[in-house]
């Protein structure tokens, strides 16, 4: 199984981004998605989580500027981000927690992680 992310880059402060991160390989099932960000020097922190079905779960730094969606039929899970401040710069990281045959226990799967940096 393999997630891979893309989206991020440089933006000024006020600005917007989407990321995108989309799952690929043996799958047979999706629970929960997410991002992560870890900026620099700093431990890796929850961003935004969003159920099968819709449910979603945002940090309070997060809440309000940013959306999290996904595409169950695309195995792919988004992170809209508005309004942006330099303490968002970070490397995002999405993840999902999968099974990848009706047999398996549920395991989580992470991607390589995409650099969101913004200017002031």
């Amino acid at each position: 199984v393999q997630l891979q992310a893309s989206g991020g880059g440089l933006v000024q402060a006020g600005g917007s981004l989407r990321l995108s991160c989309a799952a690929s390989g043996s799958i047979f099932s999706i629970n929960d998605m997410g991002w992560y960000r870890q900026a620099p020097g700093k431990e890796r922190e929850l961003a935004a989580t969003i159920t099968r079905g819709g449910n979603t779960n945002y940090s309070g730094s997060v809440k309000g500027r940013f959306t999290i969606s996904r595409d169950n039929a695309k195995n792919t899970v988004y992170l809209q981000m508005n309004s942006l401040k330099p303490e968002d710069t970070a490397v995002y990281y999405c993840n999902a927690d999968l099974r990848r045959h009706w047999y398996d226990s549920i395991g989580t799967s992470w991607g390589q992680g995409t650099l969101v940096t913004v200017s002031s």
